[in-house]
């Protein structure tokens, strides 16, 4: 009897075990997105998942690391790190120097449309390094994964998971271009009180504002078309069949959307779109020795945490020196992650770091106001701990980011190629000294800690159920199934209107016909 109950015991626990694993297989991208998606990761593994992640030899950030439940696919591509690293930097600076305004928004998309070319180069040679390699291939194919999480800022991914013959699910902030979510996702944008992505306008605008808005609509428009659909040339070849870019990725089961309505202003969305904004937030943990003792010699006015983000390593000596002149008029203690040159001007209440635990600072009860060049990692920790902000975006989303936080009155914006040092200052004497940004940035803050589900537990609940049900089909809409001119109706209005020309033809027609009958009868009594 007791052989029989640990035989049936052991099958129970076999069965949970073939239930709880399962075969995943990640597309990454580079920079902060592959720190979002390894958190993702790490958790997946808790949950004793078998994660396998994609990496080409010439990847930037993206470090394999060893874990029996980890393994990383390397494959070849005809380029080192410094291609990809000269990429980022090239689109950095192109941003910084035609940063878009409604005097110069034609201009910067002529210029970042060329980076975007460079881009798409080396996507297409990570994709050739995955799909031409048969071996790599073979190997996918026979180790039986259940679900692609894919990047769609790195094409392609959307492809390894359909020749595999597997669900595949999106994590992203935002598309290259807004027009993907828009006309791949089939998300409606309406741009009466929709702001574009990088805008910079909220949901509140004026005539004006509609007007710059609805452009930038249409500027998106154009460089999708010139741009991205250029890639449905290689989806077709790569998939045996003709297809585009963007029915390839409305055939995503799920979009995890890396913001939350903290963030966001209200706006509609679809069934099979979930956010999990701020999923690699936690609570603060102790700081090194040293460190708490600096921030506990600020004493009564606390500390500002500064960082530009794993990017921006170094600024020009004259910048360097503009903002450590700023810092050192204000009573707090300032901790800036910074590798350039020492400033000159470096007060003795700040110090110089080349990594910061920006987390736990940010958590620390001392802790006043965050410089950040406002990424969307580091603006959703100054939210999950409720900082204020002063705002230095440079490039992507981060002026879109900022624009966010002001219009919730969490943060202020400074110019970082404009600025002067009075304008920092100005700028963290408001955010530390108003009330009013501390009381929204908490506001936000209680807004984000109070949802049902977890930003992470959400995002893993997602992937698995794509997993269990192989798919979720029923949350996609059947405007994927639609052509252009019938999403938009215009095959139904055609209708309609040839319905009323031609109603108002037969009337018209009839009109005439008994006029001239009339006519003809009033002239014959008329003669006799």
């Amino acid at each position: 009897m007791l052989i029989k109950y640990i035989l049936l015991l052991s099958l129970q626990i076999s069965l949970l075990g073939n239930t709880l694993g399962g075969n995943i297989l990640i597309w990454p991208m580079e920079g902060s997105h592959w720190l979002n998606i390894k958190i993702i990761i790490d958790e997946l593994i808790k949950n004793e998942h078998n994660v396998t992640v994609l990496v080409a030899s010439g990847a930037l950030f993206i470090t394999p690391t060893y874990n029996s439940s980890l393994t990383f696919e390397i494959y070849k591509v005809p380029f080192g790190k410094e291609r990809i690293e000269g990429v980022i930097k090239n689109f950095v600076l192109t941003w910084m120097e035609n940063r878009p305004s409604p005097s110069t928004i034609w201009r910067f998309y002529q210029e970042i449309t060329k980076v975007i070319k460079d881009f798409h180069m080396v996507s297409r040679e990570i994709c050739d390094g995955v799909l031409k390699s048969q071996n790599l291939m073979e190997k996918l194919n026979k180790s039986k994964f259940e679900v692609l999480v894919s990047d769609p800022v790195f094409p392609c991914g959307d492809i390894v998971a359909l020749k595999l013959g597997i669900p595949f699910i999106y994590s992203l902030r935002f598309s290259p271009a807004s027009t993907v979510e828009k006309h791949c996702g089939k998300v409606p944008y309406p741009p009466s009180y929709v702001p574009a992505i990088l805008s910079e306008l909220t949901d509140h605008m004026s005539f004006t504002d509609r007007i710059r808005n609805f452009i930038s609509y249409h500027l998106q428009d154009y460089i999708f078309n010139t741009l991205w659909k250029s890639w449905d040339s290689y989806y077709s070849k790569a998939l045996g069949r003709p297809t585009t870019l963007c029915e390839t990725m409305g055939k995503a089961e799920i979009w995890l959307m890396r913001t939350y309505w903290d963030f966001e202003f209200p706006r509609p969305y679809l069934p099979n779109f979930e956010f999990v904004g701020g999923l690699h937030c936690k609570p603060a943990k102790p700081l090194p020795k040293e460190m708490e003792e600096f921030v506990q010699s600020s004493g009564e006015y606390g500390i500002v945490v500064f960082s530009l983000g794993s990017m921006v390593k170094n600024l020009t000596e004259e910048k360097a020196n503009l903002i450590a002149s700023a810092l050192a008029q204000i009573p707090q203690k300032v901790l800036w992650r910074y590798k350039g040159k020492k400033p000159a001007t470096l007060g003795t209440n700040t110090r110089l770091y080349d990594w910061i635990p920006q987390n736990d600072l940010l958590g620390h009860p001392k802790a006043k106001a965050f410089i950040t060049h406002g990424g969307t990692n580091g603006i959703y920790e100054a939210i999950y701990h409720g900082v204020p902000m002063v705002g230095v975006p440079m490039f992507a989303d981060q002026p879109d980011n900022i624009a966010h936080m002001k219009a919730k009155g969490a943060a202020v914006e400074v110019n970082i190629n404009t600025m002067t040092s009075a304008d920092l200052l100005s700028a963290l004497r408001t955010v530390i000294d108003d009330p009013s940004y501390k009381e929204n940035a908490m506001r936000l803050s209680r807004i984000h800690h109070d949802q049902p589900v977890k930003p992470l537990d959400r995002a893993v609940f997602w992937i698995e159920f794509v997993m269990r049900h192989k798919g979720a089909k029923h949350l996609r809409p059947a405007a994927h199934h639609l052509t252009w001119f019938q999403y938009h109706s215009l095959d139904v209005i055609g209708f309609l209107l040839a319905c009323v020309a031609s109603a108002i033809f037969l009337v018209t027609k009839c009109c005439l016909f008994s006029c001239r009958k009339f006519g003809k009868t009033g002239k014959k009594k008329k003669r006799e």
